[in-house]
């Protein structure tokens, strides 16, 4: 299986074994805190997502493997969250593996249904940034 479906898929099950809202809540929260340093100076205007109600930063580099490296942060513990699911499954993959592997997981999980419009645009502006950079790196792997 194609590792980033994989990834989606383990973290749709992940999610499954919380059957209230408020606790995935938490979940995703808690999912934030545990995000790595993000230096001050990746936190400018060329590595700010726009679409986002809150400030969003992602620094993307290819690593010499071939693999994208994703690091973001977020102003908001939510948002926090929804970036560490992001970097759980796409950081540290090949382009054409990110490529090969739809978002379907957002909505198997119910983002669509249960984030506000604000977050959930805030998070397909994410997943843009992230197919767009492996659409861009697809040769580098």
């Amino acid at each position: 299986m194609n590792p980033v479906a994989q990834a989606q898929q383990d973290t749709v099950e992940e999610f499954q074994l919380f059957d209230d809202w408020m606790v995935r809540y938490e979940h995703i929260i808690d999912l934030g805190k545990a995000l790595p340093n993000f230096p001050v100076e990746w936190r400018t205007e060329v590595n700010r997502i726009r679409g986002c109600q809150s400030q969003v930063w992602f620094q993307i580099e290819m690593q010499d493997s071939g693999r994208m490296d994703i690091q973001g942060i977020s102003d908001a513990a939510i948002v926090s969250g929804l970036i560490a699911l992001l970097l759980r499954v796409y950081s540290g993959q090949k382009p054409n593996d990110i490529l090969d592997a739809g978002p379907e997981f957002i909505s198997d999980i119910g983002f669509d249904e249960h984030l506000s419009p604000t977050r959930s645009n805030g998070l397909h502006s994410m997943l843009k940034v992230i197919y767009e950079q492996a659409a861009l790196n697809l040769g580098s792997s």
